[in-house]
């Protein structure tokens, strides 16, 4: 059985959305690069990197949680964004916590 690899970067929508205790990101890498995902609150302040390092093609998921975060942040907003950056490869995507 042969592995698909992807022909194009891509980050999904995160599931579930909007999230309570944690959630997922996944996302294609379409060749060897560093990738990141970078979580931002609605000022545009980082909250914390998800992902930094170099990956080779292939489908991946991370998972965010507020709770096991290692960033100090005070929740108090309701909405945030995370980043995808590969390559020449950028774009961002919303995401709600409920409180």
């Amino acid at each position: 059985m042969n592995e698909l690899v992807p022909s194009e970067f891509f980050v999904s929508q995160n599931y579930p959305n909007p999230f309570k205790e944690r959630t997922k990101i996944k996302y294609c890498v379409a060749y060897k690069t560093r990738v990141q995902i970078t979580i931002y609150n609605s000022e545009g302040e980082e909250i914390e990197k998800l992902v930094d390092e170099t990956k080779q093609p292939g489908a991946y998921e991370v998972e965010f949680s507020p709770r096991h975060s290692g960033g100090n942040w005070n929740l108090n907003g309701s909405a945030y964004s995370y980043r995808l950056e590969a390559g020449d490869y950028k774009s961002e995507k919303t995401m709600q916590l409920l409180k």
